[in-house]
């Protein structure tokens, strides 16, 4: 029996041995062949999405208005490591009356998480959200084809964004060019409430405060009319206003980059942050959405 007991076991451990996975010790891991080519930074943290700053140090370059068609200009901010490859990239609009300044905070917090992030003006302060979505793409355009950081960039792996005005203009451009990866209005304002034609995963962000964009007559039917195929949100933020996208803001700030990292970089490493989907809280009025992600 002991004899018997012995060869079994060692028909047990070579089979261990022989086994895919197994390696020897101190070997070198073999890279799945499933691994996800557009992972950016280390496995991420409720404390490295909430940080102020991310793993990749960040330069930025300015850009004239005078160098550029089709939008105001604006601010390249960047991961200055080129080891890791090329990056995904956002454009970022701000609102009505407003510059690139009032949504400046989201490019250096976004980039030093693996994004190239570009922050811009519009052509005037008071374009409208159809001519803030042109730009959008316009900025796009020139920032993976024209700009100093295009070598950079991942021409196939886009996002956008924007604030108030800004936020109705990321809805038209996701409309306009579907083949972008992410999109992410913030206390966004449009004439047009319905969006049947998005097929771009969207995170919609209002506030429960906002009575220049108010979350009924904005934010929420955006949502709603978005495609039930779709891969989409509402977080509607709680005790803030139509401008708090224009200062620090944590929550913003980790939800939107767990959004960018899931749909522009396909990193399912951020799905934990997304799905559950997240319960209120002191600054999360709701949160709607669709679980789980990418099915």
């Amino acid at each position: 029996m002991t004899r018997h007991l012995g060869a079994a076991m060692a028909a047990a451990c070579l089979t261990l041995l022989l086994a895919p996975g197994a390696q020897a010790a101190g070997s070198t891991p073999a890279i799945s062949a499933a691994a996800n080519p557009y992972e950016r930074g280390p496995a991420p943290t409720q404390s490295s999405i909430e940080a102020l700053r991310g793993s990749y140090a960040v330069g930025e370059t300015a850009v004239s208005s005078l160098a550029v068609s089709g939008f105001g200009g604006g601010t390249i901010y960047y991961p200055t490591s080129t080891s890791d490859g090329t990056f995904g990239a956002v454009v970022i609009s701000p609102g009505f009356t407003a510059y690139q300044s009032s949504v400046a905070w989201l490019g250096p917090r976004l980039a030093s998480q693996g994004f190239v992030v570009f922050t811009i003006d519009t052509l005037t302060t008071v374009d409208q959200p159809d001519s803030r979505g042109r730009q959008l793409l316009a900025a796009l355009d020139y920032l993976t084809q024209r700009s100093a950081v295009r070598g950079r960039v991942d021409a196939s792996r886009l996002g956008v964004m924007g604030h108030s005005m800004g936020g109705g203009g990321t809805l038209e451009a996701a409309k306009s060019r579907p083949s972008l990866k992410a999109a992410v209005p913030l206390t966004a304002w449009n004439t047009d409430k319905t969006w049947p034609e998005i097929t771009t995963p969207t995170l919609v962000i209002g506030a429960d405060g906002d009575t220049i964009a108010p979350v009924a007559t904005h934010s929420e039917p955006f949502y709603e009319s978005l495609p039930g195929s779709l891969d989409k949100a509402y977080l509607e933020l709680n005790g803030a206003t139509h401008f708090t996208p224009n200062s620090s803001n944590t929550t913003i700030a980790k939800y939107s980059l767990s959004w960018l990292k899931r749909f522009i970089d396909d990193d399912t490493r951020y799905d934990q942050f997304l799905c559950p989907l997240p319960r209120p809280s002191l600054t999360i009025d709701e949160y709607r959405g669709t679980c789980p992600l990418g099915s």
